[in-house]
């Protein structure tokens, strides 16, 4: 899927509209990027090279997954995009949703092994 295909699938799945959709989604898997691993960003990025800086690994001084708790995440990602916190999770769960359909279940898992569990409770509701 390319780029405006991901934002248009997010938006379909809220009630934001485009730019918004693409704001949130740039915005939501920055944040999951730098919650992964190094190994498993550099998954991510492979598996979405049309998503470009957003999905880039940046250089760390520890190797691990850092996760963040759900609602930290969600706060944060309102704060940064100027979203309602209930827009915000909204946006964080069809992000997720995309994500595991363009992923596949087992990618998917790989990415969502990293996150605290509350992430998936997420793809569910938006699923």
């Amino acid at each position: 899927m390319d780029r405006k295909g991901f934002f248009r699938a997010v938006a379909e799945r809220t009630r934001l509209s485009r730019e918004e959709a693409a704001d949130v989604s740039r915005a939501v898997i920055e944040g999951l990027t730098g919650q992964l691993s190094e190994g498993e960003a550099r998954r991510l990025a492979a598996a979405l090279p049309d998503l470009g800086e957003q999905v880039q690994p940046r250089p760390r001084h520890r190797k691990e997954a850092r996760p963040v708790r759900l609602p930290d995440f969600v706060r944060q990602l309102s704060e940064r995009t100027g979203l309602t916190g209930d827009d915000a999770r909204a946006g964080t769960g069809a992000v997720l949703t995309v994500l595991r359909q363009e992923l596949g279940e087992e990618e998917f898992g790989h990415l969502s092994g990293q996150l605290p569990a509350e992430y998936g409770d997420l793809v569910e509701a938006a699923g």
